[in-house]
């Protein structure tokens, strides 16, 4: 088993900008416009914008996909490149869809078929954040409650495990039957398709836990969800002016399980006030951890004034001075 859990799965590659060097992300809206009014509020072209989605896992349908294409379009439009967010809350934030056991077993297959496929015909790198905050309660992939009880046998943190070595192995494609034998391996069911080779799209897995599990039980750490080096590109978490523990940030920065990975914020963010002080400190943190190769400031997906860079204009004005350093060139991407 062990030398499943290491060994890399088809052509894995983080796409990370050169060493030194930092991509500048953001979040908030879904449209071409949205990228450029962001651009503009922080100061510097983005190199990554993510969206986020709940698919249907279970029942692909053409809406859906259709619309995740068009978000491929827009990305493409606006020169940036494309980070999906795909979890299972109903809505962004509601029960879950699908559970981890499920999607483990298959149950999103067919989805992340159909994903695979897409990214490759749009020639564009794509980062994918796989249900991410996995050990934050308020997700319903978690495997435990506010209470801190777990939350039985469909979603556990084994369950999350494979769910995210199956993507993995989905998403980066390949043929079917090395596929297979590696889930076999895993004790997973292999795909049901008559498709012999998957593509392999530019396609980078990104595995984003809180510094700390919310709750802070046993059980629930970052580590519980680890799913192998082999199946992870980019390691990150998320970090708000709201809590920023460095003391934690430290530690799982430092872990030597994901030590030599890419590191990205997938979401960073003030928290209801101005905040020039928190981006100016993060953005020194950034600065003397050379493996930090993305931050994504993250305004919610639908723009949401306590997040929103609008409301916020001596931090976004601080943002915009500290982005000005030519490592976050647009310029430097490879």
């Amino acid at each position: 088993m062990l030398a499943a859990l290491s060994a890399p799965s088809a052509s894995a590659t983080p796409y990370a900008p050169p060493k030194g060097t930092v991509l500048h992300g953001g979040t908030g809206g879904y449209a071409a416009a949205d990228i450029r009014e962001f651009a503009r509020l922080s100061g510097r072209e983005p190199g990554v914008y993510q969206y986020f989605f709940t698919p249907e896992w279970t029942r692909p349908e053409a809406r859906s996909l259709n619309w995740e294409r068009g978000l491929l379009r827009e990305s493409a439009e606006a020169g940036v490149r494309t980070m999906f967010h795909l979890s299972t809350a109903a809505g962004g934030h509601g029960r879950a869809t699908v559970s981890t056991r499920a999607l483990a077993r298959g149950a999103g297959d067919r989805y992340l078929i159909d994903l695979n496929r897409m990214i490759a015909e749009s020639g564009q790198v794509v980062y994918v954040r796989f249900l991410a905050e996995m050990n934050n309660f308020n997700n319903p992939y978690s495997a435990v409650s506010g209470s801190g009880r777990r939350r039985g046998r469909e979603h556990t943190t084994e369950s999350y495990r494979q769910a995210f070595r199956r993507a993995a192995l989905i998403l980066r494609g390949g043929p079917v039957a090395t596929i297979n034998a590696r889930l076999g391996r895993l004790r997973m069911p292999a795909l049901s398709t008559t498709t012999a080779e998957l593509p392999r799209p530019r396609v980078a897995l990104m595995w984003v836990p809180l510094t700390a599990g919310l709750p802070y039980v046993r059980g629930n750490s970052p580590g519980d969800y680890w799913p192998g080096s082999g199946y992870v590109d980019w390691v990150g978490t998320d970090f708000y002016a709201v809590s920023p523990n460095y003391r934690l940030l430290n530690r799982f920065y430092g872990d030597p399980r994901w030590r030599g990975k890419p590191f990205v914020f997938g979401e960073y963010a003030v928290w209801g006030r101005e905040d020039p002080g928190f981006v100016r400190d993060l953005f020194a943190w950034i600065g003397s951890h050379r493996r930090v190769g993305m931050a994504v400031y993250n305004q919610a997906a639908a723009k949401t004034p306590m997040f929103r860079l609008r409301s916020y204009p001596r931090t976004g004005a601080e943002l915009g001075r500290l982005l000005s350093a030519d490592r976050f060139a647009l310029d430097l991407l490879p």
